[in-house]
């Protein structure tokens, strides 16, 4: 690990160049220190930037891992028991950026963490993708992806009793939807998009396109392909910014897979190439441009193991609501090309540009781990060599239904696939399912107001 960051000068002369041209003239006042928990939530502590100068780590306790949505926790100390162990976090100052929303002047810095005997935590999002990607690096290939994002605007909700709304527009009504592709749709939301512009272009941070997705309020930000650990640093990051550029014009912004009852689902499709590491050709075509062996075995490999990675893709109970046939969202893992009904999507592409697209990952997955998830898949199928079935010709939504369709069948499923937690990491496998059914059982307490207006007299 590297924490050669005390000489003050040499540590600000080193940082991305975003973050020097957005600090260009100014004084830094504070530096937050953050990693990602396992639900994709920034933990951390911010410094004064003299202090930060000063230090090669911080030590955060290792239970901010064991810890679920709600704040609870889960069980998962293992044998030492609940002693909070130190970890100790090592900035990697390529990921400093700046937070321009702040009343000051301030960077965010994704940290690593380890052990005290310098190992990895294996169950850190960020080292899990990190294992994922080192695999691919031992057998000459080099993973590379492209997330899109979906998310909507909504009006502010303060009660959760209270139905989500679409927030309203510029032109003082509410977003409409079955809107898809509008341009009058996306002006609606003009000053939360420039701020959203505005926000990552201080961040340093290429923006591939907005579009207006079907849903009232529902937007669509696609990134530029690339490494699969800077891309989840990014939606890490974005996911933060697009918050608090809603906030700033009165509305809420929400990753939520199913948010509105009667809208599409947000998902994070995940687009997949893989690189020979010597000769940057792309693996899934061949000399003269067809379909390889490993394009293929690529998709086998999703078609046999996002089943059981679906707990990771699809992590919380409002994740299942998404999966609706007819509604934009995947109901099986059939695998066509141009065709948006299956779970397996190949897009119109060049040779050179040929990929894989992953559309079962929801937008409220932790993309680190979402990210890994979906590599881990590709990775077993090129290992096992295995065929996919044949290509889906025609509406997928018409075919067999092959995803989990609630959380707790999904991590029985999650629980029993050794293979996939070799590659994740068998103590992050560990750890997750332990979080997650402590979890699924808080929500299973839970009396839903169906439940009341349905049962309460009737039954």
């Amino acid at each position: 690990m590297d924490t050669s960051i005390t000489d003050t000068n040499a540590w600000m002369d080193d940082l991305p160049e975003a973050a020097r041209a957005y600090l260009d003239g100014k004084r830094l006042d504070e530096v937050e220190c953050i990693v990602s928990d396992l639900p994709g939530i920034a933990r951390g502590k911010a410094v004064p930037a003299g202090k930060f100068a000063r230090q090669d780590y911080f030590h955060l306790p290792d239970s901010v891992f064991y810890q679920t949505i709600t704040g609870d926790w889960g069980e998962a100390a293992g044998d030492e028991g609940f002693i909070e162990r130190d970890m100790t976090l090592v900035p990697d100052m390529s990921t400093a950026t700046a937070a321009p929303w702040t009343g000051d002047w301030t960077l965010q810095v994704i940290h690593d963490a380890y052990d005290r005997k310098k190992a990895p935590i294996p169950y850190s999002p960020r080292n899990v993708l990190r294992r994922v990607v080192d695999l691919y690096h031992a057998q000459g290939w080099e993973p590379v992806v492209a997330p899109e994002m979906e998310f909507y605007l909504v009006a502010r909700n303060l009660d959760p009793a209270e139905k989500i709304k679409p927030m309203m527009g510029r032109s003082g009504r509410p977003a409409a939807a079955r809107q898809a592709y509008s341009m009058t749709a996306v002006d609606e939301f003009g000053p939360v998009i420039d701020d959203i512009y505005d926000f990552a272009e201080a961040q340093g941070f290429e923006i591939d396109g907005i579009t207006q997705e079907g849903g009232a309020g529902q937007l669509e930000i696609n990134l530029i392909h690339g490494d699969p650990i800077k891309l989840a640093d990014e939606v890490f990051y974005f996911k933060r910014l697009i918050r608090e550029a809603a906030l700033r014009h009165d509305c809420f912004a929400t990753f939520m897979a199913k948010p509105i009852a009667e809208e599409p689902g947000s998902a994070m499709h995940i687009h997949h190439s893989v690189l020979d590491r010597k000769t940057g050709e792309n693996i899934f075509a061949g000399p003269q441009g067809g379909d390889t062996d490993a394009f293929f075995h690529f998709i086998a490999g999703m078609q046999n193991h996002l089943p059981s990675a679906v707990a990771v893709l699809a992590p919380y109970v409002n994740s299942y609501r998404r999966y609706v046939k007819d509604n934009a969202a995947p109901i099986n893992l059939e695998w066509g090309r141009d065709n948006r009904t299956t779970g397996i999507r190949v897009p119109l592409s060049s040779p050179k540009a040929r990929r894989v697209e992953n559309r079962i990952a929801g937008m409220d997955c932790n993309p680190y781990l979402g990210i890994a998830a979906s590599l881990a898949a590709g990775y077993l199928g090129l290992m096992e060599e295995k065929r996919p079935t044949p290509q889906f010709r025609g509406d997928a939504y018409q075919g067999e239904e092959d995803i989990p369709r609630d959380l707790g069948y999904a991590l029985e499923l999650f629980d029993e696939a050794t293979s996939l937690h070799e590659v994740l990491g068998p103590e992050f496998a560990r750890v997750y399912s332990i979080v997650k059914k402590a979890e699924y059982n808080e929500f299973l307490q839970v009396i839903s107001p169906w439940e009341r207006e349905h049962l309460l007299l009737n039954v």
